[in-house]
């Protein structure tokens, strides 16, 4: 019995592994949603609000299951709304496939309804493989390039089908001239550096005596080894943003976050080290680095075309995290746990102090460092999160330690608005016994979430697990800009670009099926944690925060801090706040320090 191309392209997903697609419809794909019926919808169709979001989802699904997410989209328009996604996916290094639809053959060039040229448009987001199918012979081969690709740059690939290639008969390619056959499946590989540059490596690393460790992504497969090469070299570990999981926070030589929204000890840390490790990480802010000359640098990546960025590295190891490093540990030597270590260790426990004490400081109506920072001893050990870009940002990268199975992202080299709630729908496809969180800002919320709450309430009860908490920093602002243009220009916020109307969140989430609560007063915000984090179904939590909460740099230099000064002066129309909040938040920084009894389980004197 013959198949349809469509039928043929779900057989060939489902033969890779793929249980879902997050798509949207449209008369582009009409073949590939008839094939869906008559598969039983296997794979699944993950119907979102927009076709941005359904490549999100992907995104989101790729991040935490560490499989290729894959997403659907119609011709034209839809194909279109799927970029914004795919870019996330490209810069960030992760594996996606798009499968679009495209106007009939017959009609292309002939400036048809919907006609795109999808193969110009997608030839950046997709550049590593992009093709259209305009012959059923073309298939598997087309569909196996994009996967394999997908899997082995880390990256996104599309497949474009012309609406009437989808109806055609399939049929396979044959043993003859101009016909490519294909095979399903992706060999394990792992790359490792060559033995003289391991020796290179670890003739720089043993001759340093402050070493820091600067940890990616990339390193997230190799944490025991990291764990035992901090340990060999006595040497403080910061964390890339997309990193953020790789280690415990519990570890007391891991410093936290680095960067714009990075921590006090880590920007201390590559200060004053005399060596640098760069291990599965393009940390890209160059200034938060050591200074050029100050440190000798070596750097670990398994992608070629990602080493000796950023930083004059004398040795670049070009190889799987957890195997170079299985190789390099028994060259170094091992340093003493001497001033250096101690140093850094105790510069992380005074800046976990100086959070706790900004977390305390008053606001109108509620402080969101406070908001995050109670959450960190109530998150379970298998918690997923997601940040939004923007100030909610700021507080997941300093005030959530990350500990036992946690995992965590966010956008982190587009830095879009809008992945935080669709990255954790993905994430409940990935695991779905497993709670997740978002932490998102009112500007975010509005753009995509409150969208995508309707997939949430659409899908929920497939979940094992069924929670999903979705955290609203209600501040009626786009703050991060507000403050970017306060720090960065020395201009005041322009409300009609700024300013947000305030909506019950909440509210919204309980009219169709889900949970929430609104929180006005710092007293009720642990309880809607915990009340959230105990419902039987998807939560939204409606935080009326202040947004005179500043979320610059901790360490920011004195231009910004004029420029700062500088808005004030030209009229900012929250300034008074401004003044209060930041002059509260910088006090606590300066107050002597001394060690708190953490008060989270387990917690030690």
């Amino acid at each position: 019995m013959s198949i349809k191309v469509s039928d043929y392209v779900l057989q060939r997903l489902r033969e890779w592994d793929v249980e879902q697609v997050f798509a949207y419809a449209g008369d582009g794909i009409n073949g590939l949603l008839a094939a869906w019926g008559r598969a039983e919808d296997k794979p699944r169709f993950i119907q979102s609000r927009h076709e941005e979001m359904s490549a999100f989802e992907a995104v989101g699904y790729a991040k935490f299951s560490g499989k290729v997410g894959v997403c659907a989209a119609t011709s034209g328009p839809g194909a279109i709304h799927l970029l914004n996604g795919l870019y996330d996916a490209k810069l960030d290094h992760v594996p996606v496939v798009a499968i679009v639809g495209q106007t009939n053959r017959s009609a292309m060039g002939g400036s048809y309804q919907q006609e795109v040229d999808l193969l110009s448009l997608y030839k950046d987001v997709a550049s590593d493989f992009c093709e259209m199918v305009t012959v059923p012979e073309q298939l598997p081969n087309v569909i196996d390039r994009a996967f394999r690709t997908a899997y082995a740059r880390r990256t996104v690939t599309a497949v474009i089908i012309p609406a009437d290639v989808q109806e055609l008969d399939y049929s396979p390619p044959t043993h003859a001239f101009k016909m490519v056959p294909s095979s399903l499946g992706m060999a394990e590989y792992a790359p490792v550096p060559a033995d003289a540059d391991l020796a290179r490596a670890a003739e720089v690393v043993n001759a340093g005596e402050k070493v820091a460790v600067l940890v990616g992504q990339g390193a997230r497969g190799a944490r025991a080894k990291v764990e035992q090469l901090a340990d060999l070299l006595g040497a403080g570990v910061a964390k890339a943003l997309l990193g953020k999981d790789v280690l415990s926070d519990d570890l007391p030589y891991v410093t936290g976050s680095i960067g714009l929204l990075g921590t006090r000890p880590s920007y201390e840390l590559m200060q004053d080290c005399d060596t640098l490790l760069v291990i599965g990480s393009s940390f890209p802010y160059t200034q938060f680095l050591p200074d050029f000359g100050q440190a000798r640098a070596v750097q670990i990546d398994i992608d070629p075309f990602m080493v000796g960025l950023r930083y004059p590295f004398e040795v670049n190891l070009v190889g799987d995290a957890d195997l170079t490093l299985e190789r390099l540990l028994p060259l170094l030597e091992r340093k003493k746990h001497g001033s250096w270590r101690k140093t850094v260790e105790k510069n992380t426990a005074r800046w976990w102090e100086v959070m706790q004490r900004r977390a305390e400081v008053d606001a109108d109506p509620i402080n969101p460092e406070y908001v995050v920072h109670s959450l960190d001893a109530l998150l379970p050990d298998d918690a997923m999160l997601a940040a939004d870009s923007g100030s909610s940002a700021n507080w997941y990268a300093r005030h959530l330690r990350m500990r036992g199975n946690m995992r965590g992202s966010l956008s982190g080299t587009l830095a879009t608005m809008g992945p935080g709630v669709p990255y954790v729908i993905g994430a409940k496809f990935a695991h779905p016994g497993r709670p997740a969180i978002a932490i998102v800002g009112d500007g975010a919320m509005q753009m995509n979430g409150m969208g995508e709450l309707v997939t949430v309430a659409k899908f929920w009860r497939q979940w094992q697990d069924p929670r999903l908490v979705v955290a609203v920093l209600n501040n009626q602002d786009l703050n991060q800009v507000t403050w970017e243009m306060r720090a960065m220009e020395g201009a005041p916020q322009f409300l009609p670009s700024q300013s947000l109307p305030d909506v019950p969140y909440a509210d919204f989430a309980r009219s169709i099926g889900l949970d929430g609560v609104r929180v006005e007063k710092p007293d009720g915000v642990v309880d809607a944690w915990q009340l959230a984090l105990a419902a039987d179904r998807p939560f939204v939590i409606d935080f009326r925060t202040d947004p005179a909460v500043p979320p610059v740099p901790p360490h920011a230099d004195l231009d910004q801090i004029e420029a700062v000064a500088a808005a004030m002066l030209h009229g900012d129309s929250d300034r008074t706040g401004m003044a209060k909040q930041g002059l509260k938040a910088k006090v606590q920084e300066m107050l002597p320090g001394h060690r708190h009894r953490e008060d989270r389980p387990g917690a030690e004197d």
